[in-house]
């Protein structure tokens, strides 16, 4: 456990470079920050790092995800390849421990599809994740996921801004209230907090159910229980460019 742990950390360290190697490889296939392909390799990122911490435990969180099977599995050789070509002299190391754990992250995605048309629509949690103190909370309060992406919890003031009901937030994919412009934004954040990070606050915008855009400060910060990590998200309209 003590090399996957170093490893781990090896991996969020040397990030940017495993990156740019990726990018090299796929040139311009490598996907945009907003789409789908991008979020099946931060989905990726996070399941490896898991998996590198808690071993068999780890399972890949692949709810709401919309890529193929087949381009994410191409998605997924490559960044196998970005890292191992990034360890240098470890490489055969790097490869090792990695391969079984991208390999999981694949047989995952390719039961992604049967298992969506077998039960379909994924059922709504009702379950409220904070005290209802928040409901009386002025800014828009957002707890998200940050392994599936979707919306644990929200308060009114939120419901008003994004132009829906609570109850319809609760279980909805985050990503969707998004705006494209903003994304790459969000999912660092949300990517960095899965990873350990406590949080910050940063300019950024979200999306009504209109389609409309709304500039925000946002304030995120960090909660995690015994089975999930939670981005808690307090969001206050301001003036924010496009």
């Amino acid at each position: 456990m003590g090399v996957n742990r170093q490893l781990a950390s090896w991996l969020v360290a040397r990030r940017p470079e495993i990156e740019a190697s990726l990018a090299a490889a796929l040139g311009a296939a490598m996907p945009g920050a907003a789409s789908p392909e991008a979020e099946s390799l931060r989905r990726l990122r996070s399941f490896t790092t898991a998996a590198l911490l808690h071993g068999a435990d780890a399972v890949p969180a692949l709810d709401g995800i919309r890529v193929t099977p087949a381009r994410a599995e191409r998605l997924t050789r490559a960044y196998l390849e970005a890292a191992t070509a990034t360890a240098g002299p470890d490489a055969a190391v790097v490869r090792e421990v990695l391969a079984p754990i991208t390999e999981r992250f694949l047989v995952a995605v390719r039961g992604t599809a049967p298992a969506r048309r077998a039960s379909g629509a994924p059922r709504r949690s009702r379950r409220r994740a904070v005290s209802a103190a928040i409901d009386r909370v002025a800014d828009a309060f957002i707890a998200i996921d940050v392994e599936t992406g979707r919306i644990a919890d929200a308060n009114p003031a939120a419901g008003a801004m994004l132009g829906l009901p609570r109850d319809e937030l609760v279980g909805a994919s985050a990503l969707d209230h998004f705006p494209e412009s903003a994304r790459e934004t969000w999912s660092t954040h949300l990517e960095a907090l899965s990873e350990g990070d406590e949080g910050g606050r940063f300019e950024t915008r979200l999306r009504d159910r209109n389609g409309r855009s709304v500039g925000v400060e946002a304030r995120v910060t960090r909660f995690s229980t015994r089975t999930k990590t939670l981005a808690l998200v307090l969001a206050r309209p301001c003036s924010v460019p496009r």
